[in-house]
């Protein structure tokens, strides 16, 4: 089940994303949806925010889009935010709040449809790709997004999520490198990080989403470069 969130103060914008959305899920025979609409930013936010997906329109009455969207990611809000606007100039703010795309006004249909395609892509890759991590005499399956970064200290292994906790387990990071997906670079001899994260590189450490900073080795620094560029055409970025 994707569960979708439309948020504009203008009805007939809200309804017409409806209907293209309708019309797209329609004709990519995906049944499994839920659309909740709000027509402003406070009724999104008490309502929790726990959508896969959320179309936000920027310009509306305090909180407007943007102000929305930051503290949803203040919250620990980790959906899919689409912005739609008028002002074309507006969407590079959406870089601060990790938005994945932007919808001009009025909607363009073959725009709308690129928009959800990406959408989709990254909604799969969301939902794809496990590990079973062995810990003493049990075991925990982890999704492959959900780790930020792997460090390795003396014997063991710590696998850094982004929700702040951290597993740790026996192994050597050889092994695990080679269970990770192509998501994943190492940075350094003793750190993996997940591409997915990773928002630039400077003075010798990975900036991460999260805030933190982790080392990169001086001599792979350009290579993690040109794997963030290949996972962004991927991604379709």
């Amino acid at each position: 089940m994707i569960t979708f969130a439309i948020c504009d103060d203008d009805p007939r914008m809200a309804r017409e994303l409806g209907r293209q959305l309708a019309n797209y899920m329609e004709e990519h025979s995906i049944a499994a949806y839920s659309v909740r609409v709000f027509l402003d930013g406070r009724a999104l936010l008490e309502s929790g925010g726990g959508f896969d997906v959320m179309f936000l329109d920027i310009q509306m009455d305090q909180p407007d889009g943007m102000e929305t969207a930051r503290l949803l990611r203040q919250r620990g809000c980790h959906g899919l935010l689409v912005f739609v606007t008028v002002l074309k100039e507006l969407v590079f703010d959406a870089f601060q709040v990790e938005a994945c795309d932007y919808l001009l006004k009025p909607l363009d249909s073959a725009r709308f449809h690129q928009t959800m395609d990406r959408i989709l892509r990254s909604l799969e890759r969301r939902t794809t790709g496990d590990i079973v991590i062995q810990r003493g005499g049990g075991c925990e399956v982890v999704p492959l997004s959900d780790i930020v970064y792997c460090e390795v200290l003396g014997r063991k292994l710590y696998l850094h999520k982004q929700d702040g906790t951290v597993i740790d387990y026996y192994d050597k990071l050889e092994n695990l490198e080679r269970r990770l997906d192509r998501r994943f670079f190492k940075c350094h001899r003793s750190y993996l990080v997940n591409l997915e994260y990773v928002r630039g590189c400077q003075d010798g450490q990975v900036l991460l989403s999260q805030g933190e900073r982790i080392p990169v080795s001086r001599l792979r620094e350009r290579e993690l470069t040109q794997a963030l560029l290949r996972y962004m055409k991927e991604r379709g970025i």
